[in-house]
Parts: C-alpha cells; sequence; structure tokens
C-alpha cells in the first residue's frame, strides 16, 4: 500500500511541474505589435512588446512591390543620413523587453522642413509591409505582420 501511494504522489508530484510549467509559458508570453507614430514632424516604425516576457527578433523582412528585403534602406528613396534604422542578422538579434519598444526606423523633420518632404517619406513609407519573425523564451514562434499603408492615410485626404 505504501508504494501505491509513493508512486501517486510522485505522478501527482510531476502533474504539477506540467501545470506549472504551461502557467509560466503562458505568463510569460510576450504581446507583440507594429506601431506606426505620425505626428509632430516625427515619422517612426516601432516593434512594441505589451506582454509580459521578452520578444526574441530573428528576423525582419521589408516586403516592397512582392520583393523581400532584409534592411529598409533597400526600400527607401530617402537620404539615409536623414533617418534611424535597426538592422538585425544572423549575427545580431534584438530582445525586445516588456513594455518597451524597438525603433526600426525613425524620423523627425526640422521646423524649416515642409509638408512636401514629410509626404514625400510617407509615400515612400507606405509602399512597404514589414514582417517581424522573433519568438519567445520558450522558443515558441511569433510573427507579426502589418503594411505601413497607415502613412497614406493623410495623402489621400488632402488629394481627394
Amino acid at each position: 500500500m505504501a508504494i501505491i501511494i509513493s508512486i501517486l504522489a510522485l505522478l501527482a508530484t510531476f502533474y504539477q511541474l506540467y501545470l506549472q510549467r504551461t502557467h509560466n509559458e503562458k505568463s510569460l508570453k510576450p504581446l507583440g505589435q507594429i506601431d506606426l507614430p505620425d505626428y509632430n514632424k516625427q515619422l517612426a516604425v516601432h516593434i512594441r512588446n505589451n506582454g509580459l516576457g521578452p520578444l526574441i527578433i530573428d528576423r525582419l523582412l521589408f516586403i516592397k512591390d512582392g520583393q523581400p528585403y532584409t534592411a529598409i534602406d533597400d526600400c527607401l528613396d530617402l537620404d539615409p543620413k536623414s533617418y534611424m534604422r535597426v538592422a538585425i542578422t544572423n549575427a545580431v538579434k534584438r530582445v525586445v523587453l516588456p513594455n518597451a519598444h524597438l525603433v526600426v526606423f525613425e524620423t523627425r523633420f526640422d521646423e524649416h522642413e515642409g509638408e512636401s518632404e514629410i509626404n514625400h517619406a510617407r509615400r515612400q513609407l507606405a509602399l512597404i509591409t514589414l514582417k517581424v519573425e522573433g519568438r519567445d523564451i520558450y522558443d515558441n514562434k511569433i510573427t507579426l505582420e502589418r503594411d505601413l499603408q497607415w502613412f497614406s492615410r493623410y495623402l489621400r485626404t488632402k488629394e481627394s
């Protein structure tokens, strides 16, 4: 009888460990989203982590006209010195901590620059789709995708 009780206690312990791991996996899940700030003469593309666990980004793909690129520079016809960007390669991974964001692209226009310069950058960005491939700390794959058409919303209202 003592052996049966010991085996049942051991099985209950293993089941409890399984439940604890499942709970931890769900609790520490990153919740990624792609934000597109466009205000106060600033245009940006951010990857935000609204979850409780870190988001490990393995790869960024920029898709323009059906063609994938690994760097946003290849998709834009803008002066590379006029904007910040991030590069993610096989050798360089990025981690987005909870309640933080990663700047994929960001530019700020000076006071003397007008709407035409901002609209030129908006047109360039609106043609791109961003695909983010990442994972959580338990190696579960996470994929985010968003087209950057959001930047063209001001262009349509002024041209109509």
